[in-house]
């Protein structure tokens, strides 16, 4: 399967990497790369993960407080958020059950 991300995902996962660069130098590089390994098991068992939504589920990343919220649409993984899990579970929910995200 192939894997696409929406943008607004990828700012989150810039945000997420810049934040903790700023924290520890190369600690968001390390996160950046936690993520890419969640990517790849998504592509590999798309429906490996829990439901989180009617069309969303989520594979939470190794090492890192974070999940990759997704949907698969046909051959494609549609990534709709990368997010932290300790914050605005809300917006989360909403963005899972859009039938169109972006």
């Amino acid at each position: 399967m192939r894997v696409r991300i929406l943008s607004f995902a990828e700012a989150e996962l810039h945000e997420a990497v810049e934040y903790h660069n700023h924290q520890s130098p190369g600690l968001g590089y390390e996160l950046a790369a936690e993520v890419k390994a969640a990517f790849d098991r998504i592509a590999s068992f798309p429906t490996a993960w829990p439901v989180f939504s009617e069309r969303s589920r989520r594979c939470l990343v190794n090492r890192f407080p974070y999940g990759v919220l997704y949907q698969v649409r046909g051959d494609t993984v549609l990534v709709v958020a990368i997010m932290h899990l300790r914050r605005a579970p809300t917006l989360w929910g909403e963005r899972a059950a859009s039938p169109t995200p972006e």
